[in-house]
């Protein structure tokens, strides 16, 4: 009872108390009546809400919000209907996939009655036939469909079951607003072998990468090869510039043989040369002193 219905029958009652014992019994009965008769018939529903009401067995109305009245004992409120929208959760257990991999899906879908006519007449109890409905089209779907393409494609994966939900309770006034797959657990031992397939082709990608990046740098050490065949200064440059780097950031002493070293430094070893030939005495300058001694 709503509280306009339950504040009228009191105010009644106590007038028809008040007035059988203060003016006449007589009196009290009219207002017994009338509280009784507002108790059966004055109805209120909520905004969200539906009355289906039935007059006789037959479809009378469907009523809104806001008061409203029925006649006693011909009319019968056969059910209130909610429509807001609802959640329902629901998932298929053990359940094989087209590659015959058993799995457990969670799911939950939204849903609201739009036609409350429908979903009072066309069927018994609606909220336990979309439990049912959205677990057989579950299963099919997982029967239909791969396990790569069942964990990688979910969003195509709520659609179809979004579609296949709604087609089968759109007769009973229902629209499915969503579905969503909360959760795919698979067996443990395949859990195992899917994680170490994705470890070899994470492997198998960096060695690729790794092969790739070699490559490159083969690339640019045969062009560098090119540049320094031609300009063989540049490379003891180089050379020098590296040694340099090595010992600068390590504070290392590197020891190389004077060979190298020459290479590195031909001007030194032009000066040497040079040097060595001009403390060599000639053969005619060795022979003029000694003819002149007497």
């Amino acid at each position: 009872m709503n509280p306009v219905t339950s504040f009228l029958v009191f105010a009644f009652l106590l007038a028809g108390l008040a007035a059988g014992y203060l003016v006449s019994p007589y009196l009290a009965f009219p207002l017994l009546a009338a509280a009784a008769l507002i108790a059966m018939s004055l109805k209120m529903a909520n905004v969200w809400q539906k009355f289906v009401i039935l007059r006789m067995g037959k479809l009378q109305s469907v009523r809104g919000a806001g008061l409203f009245a029925i006649i006693p004992v011909l009319d019968s409120v056969t059910a209130v209907i909610d429509e807001r929208i609802q959640t329902t959760a629901f998932n298929a257990e053990q359940a094989l996939t087209k590659d015959t991999v058993p799995v457990n899906v969670d799911a939950i879908i939204f849903w609201h009655v739009h036609d409350a006519e429908k979903a009072a007449l066309a069927i018994t109890n609606y909220r336990e036939a979309i439990d049912r409905v959205a677990q057989t089209s579950l299963r099919e779907m997982i029967g239909s469909s791969m396990l790569a393409a069942l964990l990688s494609d979910r969003k195509e994966a709520d659609e179809q079951l979004k579609l296949e939900i709604g087609q089968k309770t759109a007769p009973w006034g229902i629209s499915v607003s969503s579905v969503e797959i909360r959760d795919v657990a698979i067996p443990v031992a395949l859990q195992d072998a899917m994680s170490r397939q994705a470890q070899a082709e994470r492997e198998k990608q960096a060695r690729v990468i790794l092969g790739s990046a070699e490559a490159a740098i083969a690339g640019k050490f045969v062009e560098a090869a090119d540049i320094y065949a031609g300009h063989p200064v540049a490379l003891q440059l180089r050379a020098m510039n590296i040694i340099y780097e090595t010992t600068k950031e390590r504070g290392a002493t590197i020891l190389m043989p004077t060979s190298m070293v020459d290479s590195l430094n031909p001007s030194v070893t032009t000066l040497a040369l040079a040097l060595a030939s001009e403390q060599i005495p000639k053969p005619n300058e060795a022979s003029k002193p000694a003819q002149q001694s007497p």
